[in-house]
């Protein structure tokens, strides 16, 4: 599978302030989809800004092999030609997502609609994943796992329902992966398909399918949650995309701006859905300067300019009800709280144990390492900040971009150097992470 190169050790130092303008990747979560919907719409999808990593390319790929045909254009843009709704063709090869456990959910759902069938694999990170709670939901619309690896994991061989049905499903959990792939499925059979979730997850799914054409209904589920139903059978029709800078990518400069002293960094059309800023809300509750702009949005979502300068935090308490906005985020607001004054308290990441890793305990693993008091109870990180970190220490990434780049921020403004095993998997979301730090400043090699 994928990841078959040596590992590449990088360690990041204490330097110069940051300043300079940049631009993050395209959001992930909206290429993958912009992919996935243009494949099941009829006509052309143009999409300017996808980000090119490999989690959005091997999405790019499996949805070639489903029968639609994907093109990089010579502008840079990419287009897809859609097959329509319940149209998608079997694979004659494995579906390889790499490392991303976004695009393989997600095309589960896209598949569990067709009659037809095909098998997921992924590299040896994503095989550990569960997917079993992907599984339950589709299967009850008539979709059938026919082998899978123990636990429910990948490879996995899904056979799609020869006559999908609408349901109403009661997510367990708030999950972005889980509602899509019920709404992606519900695409082709008859009638509502009702997804009712705890808590709201990110909505870019929901928002997606409108510029496409659907039918959505969102509305309020209790007390934090959300009731989405979808028409089921509609034509897609194919719908230009600009992808927003992706928010779970700028955290990374934009953390390493608050903790560098001196630093300034303007971060340029950063998605600024509210389901997807919990990071920048509580990084101003530590008392952080985030100056925003607004700028013209597209695929349905909202864009900002930050303007993000030096400062000094203070440790705050974390509500769960965040965790859904901000779920990628846990990992560099620990890094952020470690150079806080006072305890910085995250409540509610049981999520975190089932990403690409369990964050969890890797994000107080890296934390440790470096001289950081920090200790788990149940499902809460409790980070002891200090103002400053000691650094020195050589972090595991377990296959984990998002641990790496952690690392890495943490680095800067540590005292001493911090060093990670392995820098490859950046790649998975943020090829440009390392060119792109060190034009704003900083030190890594």
């Amino acid at each position: 599978m994928t990841h078959s190169a040596a590992p590449r050790p990088l360690q990041s130092r204490r330097g110069a302030a940051l300043n300079g303008t940049a631009r993050v990747p395209g959001d992930k979560s909206i290429s993958h989809r912009a992919l996935i919907l243009g494949a099941l719409a009829v006509g052309r999808t143009r999409i300017s800004g996808l980000l090119e990593g490999e989690d959005v390319l091997n999405t790019a790929k499996a949805m070639r092999a489903l029968g639609a045909t994907v093109t990089r254009l010579e502008d840079g843009a990419w287009a897809v030609d859609g097959v329509g709704v319940g149209g998608l063709a079997a694979p004659a090869e494995p579906l390889d997502f790499g490392n991303s456990g976004t695009g393989c959910r997600l095309v589960m759902g896209a598949v569990a609609g067709c009659p037809i069938t095909a098998t997921f694999d992924g590299d040896a990170s994503l095989r550990k994943r569960p997917m079993r709670r992907i599984l339950e939901p589709l299967e009850l619309m008539g979709a059938r796992a026919l082998q899978m690896a123990e636990g429910g994991r990948l490879p996995l061989t899904l056979q799609g329902a020869r006559e999908p049905l609408p349901i109403t499903y009661q997510s367990p959990v708030a999950s972005a992966q889980i509602k899509s792939a019920v709404l992606l499925a519900g695409l082709a059979a008859p009638g509502i398909t009702t997804v009712i979730e705890p808590e709201a997850s990110r909505d870019h799914t929901e928002r997606m399918l409108r510029q496409f054409g659907a039918e959505v209904v969102s509305t309020p589920s209790g007390t934090h949650g959300r009731r989405i139903a979808l028409t089921g059978q509609p034509e897609l029709a194919g719908a230009p995309v600009v992808v927003p800078a992706d928010p779970s990518s700028a955290a990374f400069p934009l953390v390493a701006a608050l903790i560098v002293p001196g630093s300034e960094v303007l971060l340029t059309e950063v998605m600024t859905n509210p389901l997807r800023t919990g990071l920048f809300a509580t990084l101003r509750e530590m008392g952080a300067v985030i100056e925003e702009t607004p700028r013209g949005g597209d695929a349905g979502e909202p864009m900002a300019d930050l303007r993000v300068r030096a400062t000094g935090l203070r440790g705050v308490t974390v509500p769960p009800e965040r965790a859904p906005a901000m779920i990628d985020e846990y990992l560099v607001l620990a890094v952020a709280a470690a150079f806080a004054e006072g305890r910085t308290v995250m409540r509610g990441l049981h999520e975190l144990r089932v990403k690409e890793s369990d964050r969890l305990a890797a994000t107080a693993d890296m934390l440790r390492l470096n001289g950081v008091a920090v200790e788990i109870e149940g499902d809460d990180l409790i980070v002891e900040g200090r103002g400053a970190v000691a650094g020195g220490g050589v972090v595991k990434t377990h296959m984990d971009h998002r641990i790496a780049m952690s690392a890495l921020v943490m680095g800067l403004a540590a005292q001493k150097p911090v060093g990670i095993d392995d820098s490859s998997f950046i790649a998975t979301s943020f090829p440009d992470f390392v060119p792109m730090m060190q034009r704003l400043g900083a030190d890594l090699s």
